[in-house]
């Protein structure tokens, strides 16, 4: 691996390892200070924004960094910052649609006044995050992570400090927490346009609106980058459909319980990502041989899902002393819930590894039904089982929808087999 490479992986996973860990201390603060109620208000608030921002990733860097990658000539510079105007407002577009969805939804369900003003606060990342992460695709294109790295370290360490400050203060109102989520993704966003400019400035390039528009090249990343986010605001619905579905069913403190549960098990099943990162570009994508690639991602996924069922097993058996020290007594009832479902996020481990495979072979659609299945499946089941039987038929269904996803990577592996007269030596 060349160094420069290696230290851009190294920077990546400091980024995340950062995240994580100032993550799990800013959840702990607002548990404690919000209470089970006020914590299952901003919980909710926050999986409504999750989906409703997956709108905005209209074109994933799956389909911008190839194309940054691939300029050349004397006006490559030009050519890229009209490729990432063009990126920045098609997402700035979904974004919109995704926020008006949001308040359509809470306006339909209507929910308490607390998880509206929390939302509409925690929706202003849905509008910043993506279209100005088109500044991360550019960066990931020069292999140069680090400037972002450090705006997003410092965008977290403000929200943490925020969250500490009101904490101190005694703040009780969900409202102020989420204010603090927003400045993050406005700091963010700042920091990737001034840094942009800066050295658009040295190649002088034109703002925005200098940008030579057509129609042809948006038409181009939109459908190019149709499947991508097709399948994103499918795995955003399918992991969050349960809180949706779950919420006004059972009582806030219930939900409350279940969201803290959900929030150990996100924060843990993060490692399969950046388990995978590391592995998949030498033991997988690197393969020229489907055989090959295709073996190493069967032993990629099943090692994934011995780290996961080891991981699941240790916080199964941590879960009480896990629960006191983030949460304290108020979420006791979370304890059980967390034994019973940490056992399960193996499958999400698992279906983390067999995912590699569609990836490599450039498959998409693949991952879209996939996801759709999922969500299907998990949101059927949530709306005949939820109701009854609450927080343990939402853990039933986390396990159901894990499964499927499972199910159908294993489907999908065995179908893209080599024939045997391919795999003889």
């Amino acid at each position: 691996m060349k160094p420069r490479v290696a230290a851009n992986l190294v920077w990546m996973l400091f980024e995340r390892g950062l995240q994580v860990g100032i993550g799990v201390v800013v959840v702990a603060m607002l548990a404690r200070a919000l209470g089970p109620v006020g914590f299952a208000h901003f919980q909710y608030a926050q999986s409504v924004v999750l989906i409703a921002a997956s709108f905005a990733l209209v074109c994933a860097a799956e389909v911008v960094v190839p194309r940054l990658v691939a300029a050349s000539g004397p006006d490559a510079e030009r050519t890229r910052h009209a490729l990432l105007a063009h990126a920045f407002a098609l997402r700035l577009g979904g974004g919109v649609i995704g926020y008006l969805l949001m308040c359509g939804y809470l306006g339909i369900t209507s929910p308490d006044a607390e998880i509206w003003h929390a939302a509409l606060l925690l929706g202003i990342a849905i509008l910043l995050r993506e279209p100005f992460g088109v500044v991360s695709a550019w960066m990931q294109a020069r292999t140069h992570n680090r400037p972002g790295v450090l705006f997003n370290v410092l965008a977290v360490g403000t929200k943490a400090a925020l969250v500490g400050a009101l904490f101190l203060y005694g703040v009780r109102e969900v409202s102020g927490y989420a204010a603090a989520f927003a400045i993050e993704a406005i700091v963010v966003a700042a920091l990737q346009m001034l840094y942009f400019r800066l050295r658009m400035r040295e190649h002088r390039v034109g703002g925005l609106f200098s940008v030579d528009w057509q129609r042809t090249r948006l038409h181009d990343l939109l459908t190019s980058g149709a499947l991508f986010w097709g399948s994103f605001i499918l795995m955003m619905a399918a992991r969050r459909v349960d809180q949706l579905v779950l919420q006004p069913a059972v009582a806030a403190a219930d939900f409350g319980a279940y969201a803290a549960c959900m929030q150990i098990l996100d924060n843990f099943t993060v490692l399969a990502s950046v388990l995978a990162a590391g592995v998949a570009p030498a033991y997988v994508y690197a393969r020229g041989n489907l055989a090959e690639a295709r073996t190493n991602a069967g032993r990629v996924a099943v090692a994934l899902a011995a780290v996961g069922l080891l991981g699941g097993a240790v916080i199964a058996a941590c879960a009480p002393w896990i629960v006191h020290l983030l949460y304290g007594h108020a979420f006791a009832p979370t304890v059980t819930l967390l034994q019973a479902a940490a056992l399960l996020t193996a499958l999400v481990f698992a279906d983390v590894g067999l995912t590699l495979l569609a990836v490599h072979l450039r498959r998409p659609e693949w991952i879209a039904a996939k996801w759709l299945a999922v969500f299907a499946v998990t949101l059927l089941f949530d709306l005949a089982v939820v109701p009854r039987y609450g927080n343990w038929g939402a853990v039933a269904g986390y396990g159901l929808g894990n499964a499927v996803a499972v199910l159908v990577g294993l489907a999908l592996y065995w179908r893209c087999r080599p024939a045997p007269s391919m795999a003889a030596p």
